[in-house]
């Protein structure tokens, strides 16, 4: 049976199935096959189309040299057995450095102990009456501990003696097992290019190996499944299977999730029909990462009193969120060229749409230099180490009408909060990013166009990630390959192949040994690599990855603000503008006084919650002498923010306080003031318990009738 006629057997046996489910329901006569005696027959029959598939691959496969074969098979078993030959010499060697560390941990205790014996003894008190009693007893105390510390220092040294004549042995064993891996390593590279693989490159077995892939993924079982519970899963099925270039879309980006292909053509099918943008360029490949990633539901993370929110996203309004905020400019520039596979790091996110785009709009107003710098590095994520304060203090503040990622700006968080914060920030601008945690703590990767980066945490090896790829080295090896072009096709088909009949996926060498085509894939994966000298991106943040220091470069906080800009203007209501960057004080912006370009080319005052208070202030020429409110047009992103004003050097500082605004545009309260005609100086400044920044764009004085 060939190709076609293998995907209109399938179309036709869930015709059939469908066609005797609905007579069974329609008819009167008392048929009463059960659920599971229909979900049977759908399994039966993708299980039969499977097995003819996967028939039909095996006899297409080129037969590979034997010779060659065991070559490649002997060099990769040579150096599966140099990774366990270093990963045992390494966990003696550390048991011979634990040793090492217990003899002098022990000889520390014992020395303290003896210091606090002599000292106890010979002090002022030792034979006073009373006092020598409480002193004997506190010797009695010390001597037990003593003891306690000789017999641990003698165990710890009679360990040391016996495994310290077996160090040298294992730092020449671990020596001769890495010389042993690169020479299997390079043997099997070798190996595998003398295989005769070149038909991987090419769309030959695509026909066969595709729907076999998505068959053997989506399981007949699953397949069956969702035909029971979707009444059009026929035109969705047989269009799928149909389609040669779309599984190999679906495929490259790595599945549908969970293996839910019924669900993932679904979806993609209502985007479609929601939208005509979805079907071509960028749009296209974000509708389809949306159906693979939200086949299997995704919770959202709705503020506490939201209790009638939809407890997963909504796919099809998650596509039309980023459309939305595509063509209206909101993304990052390279947004556009991202493949489905990235994608998928994009929309994946817990947080409503809406808070997607309250994140977007907070930080253009807040602080858009996160958003205009060039180090792609840092770019949005840098809020994090800039304005998130590490710390847990404040958390038990967390408000129920606000959502987890206004909270965490609000009140910060641990490496945990700061993370999530970082990559949600990152999602809302279309950057992709993954969760990396280590061991005790948490941090991010992100997509960059000179590769992905680790930020907030340690360099790439320390850690793995929430994806099938598990290491963080071999998700980053996958990135490395992707971003090679279409050399990549063939890692992916060997990949398939080994799918298709029925290896376990394996997406690393350095874990559980990779059965034979999922082995050929990772070493084609790897030679690609290595032949493009591709180098990984040094991590980020380490110094703020768990503590509150804020160490931001100065872009943007020399600059020297245009004289129009800072033109103060009155109005003919006699209200007076003033542009928060028209201080004559400081005249350039500072690490602490930053003065700040927005997206729309004008120019905003961030006062920074870093570094020690500096007032800012200006020179006004005050046409008419009186009491004037002035109100102040802010962003705040916490509560309990001030300004203090002192006018003209005298009277006592006038408090201000600022509105908690949630990271959007807002206006104080007036506070009136008295102002001479003629020249006048206000001089703001901040200093008071947990400061946090302020973004100021204007102030107004308004003359009170």
């Amino acid at each position: 049976m060939n190709y076609p006629e293998i995907v209109r057997a399938i179309a036709v046996a869930v015709t059939l199935v469908l066609w005797a489910v609905q007579g069974r329901a329609a008819s009167s006569t008392g048929i009463t096959a059960s659920v599971s005696e229909e979900a049977a027959v759908f399994e039966s029959r993708f299980a039969e189309c499977l097995d003819r598939l996967r028939t039909e691959l095996e006899r297409s496969l080129p037969r590979l040299d034997p010779e060659r074969l065991r070559r490649f098979e002997q060099a990769h078993a040579a150096e599966v057995q140099a990774r366990k030959n270093i990963q045992r010499a390494e966990q003696e060697l550390g048991k011979i450095s634990s040793v090492s560390s217990r003899v002098a941990s022990a000889q520390q205790a014992l020395a303290k102990l003896d210091q606090q014996i002599t000292q106890l003894s010979t002090g002022p008190v030792a034979g006073a009456a009373a006092g020598g009693q409480a002193v004997e007893s506190q010797l009695a105390r010390l001597k037990s501990q003593r003891e306690d510390a000789r017999r641990a220092l003698q165990a710890a040294t009679t360990e040391w003696e016996r495994v310290k004549p077996h160090e040298a042995t294992w730092r020449t064993s671990l020596q001769e097992a890495r010389g042993a891996l690169d020479r299997a390593r390079a043997e099997a590279t070798q190996a595998v290019r003398n295989l005769g693989l070149e038909f991987l490159g090419r769309p030959d077995l695509d026909d066969k190996l595709l729907p076999c892939v998505v068959l053997t993924e989506a399981t007949p079982r699953g397949l069956a499944e969702f035909c029971g519970r979707n009444p059009d899963a026929v035109p969705l099925v047989e269009r799928l299977l149909s389609d040669t270039a779309l599984m190999r879309q679906m495929l490259a980006a790595d599945g549908a999730k969970k293996g839910r292909y019924g669900d993932a053509m679904r979806i993609y099918t209502a985007i479609q029909a929601a939208s005509p943008h979805a079907s071509t360029g960028c749009l296209q490949r974000l509708a389809l990462a949306i159906a693979l990633e939200h086949a299997e539901p995704v919770a959202q993370n709705n503020p506490k009193a939201a209790t009638n929110a939809p407890p997963t996203v909504d796919p099809v309004r998650r596509y039309l969120a980023y459309e939305r905020a595509y063509l209206n400019g909101e993304l990052d520039p390279n947004f556009s060229r991202l493949d489905t596979w990235d994608y998928r790091m994009v929309v994946d996110g817990d947080e409503p749409d809406e808070i997607a785009a309250w994140g977007r709009a907070m930080l253009r107003n807040y602080r858009p230099d996160h958003i205009l710098t060039p180090d792609l590095r840092w770019r949005y994520v840098g809020l994090v180490k800039s304005d998130i304060p590490y710390g847990s203090q404040n958390v038990k503040y967390d408000r129920p009408d606000l959502q987890l990622y206004q909270n965490i700006l609000m009140n910060g968080g641990v490496c945990g909060r700061r993370a999530f914060f970082g990559r949600f920030l990152l999602r809302s601008f279309g950057i992709p990013t993954t969760a990396r945690p280590q061991r005790g703590h948490a941090a991010l990767v992100h997509w960059t166009p000179d590769g992905w980066v680790v930020c907030l945490g340690a360099n790439w090896g320390w850690g793995w990630t929430h994806t099938i790829y598990g290491k963080d080295v071999d998700f980053l090896a996958a990135t490395q390959a992707r971003a090679l072009g279409n050399d990549f096709g063939r890692v992916l088909r060997a990949r398939w192949i080994g799918r298709a009949l029925g290896e376990k996926p394996t997406y690393g060498l350095e874990g559980e040994p990779p059965q034979f085509w999922h082995a050929v894939a990772l070493y084609l994966q790897r030679a690609m690599i290595e032949a493009a000298g591709a180098k990984a991106l040094g991590a980020v943040g380490q110094e703020v990855a768990e503590a509150d220091a804020v160490k931001e470069d100065h872009v943007n906080t020399a600059n020297t603000v245009p004289e129009g800009v800072r033109k103060v203007r009155l109005e003919k209501d006699g209200t007076i503008v003033i542009p928060a960057v028209a201080c004559s004080r400081p005249a350039q912006g500072t690490g602490k006084v930053r003065f700040l370009k927005t997206l729309e080319g004008g120019y905003v005052l961030h006062y920074s919650r870093a570094g020690n208070p500096e007032p800012f202030e200006y020179v006004l020429d005050i046409p008419q002498a009186g009491r004037y409110q002035l109100r102040a047009a802010v962003v705040t992103p916490s509560w309990k923010q001030h300004l203090t004003l002192t006018v003209n050097g005298a009277g006592e500082a006038r408090d201000i306080p600022l509105p908690f605004t949630v990271g959007m545009w807002g206006v104080s309260d007036p506070v009136t003031i008295e102002l001479a005609k003629g020249r006048n100086v206000l001089q703001f400044t901040r200093n008071h318990e947990n400061l946090r920044g302020v973004t100021i764009r204007e102030f107004t004085l308004t003359p009170v009738r």
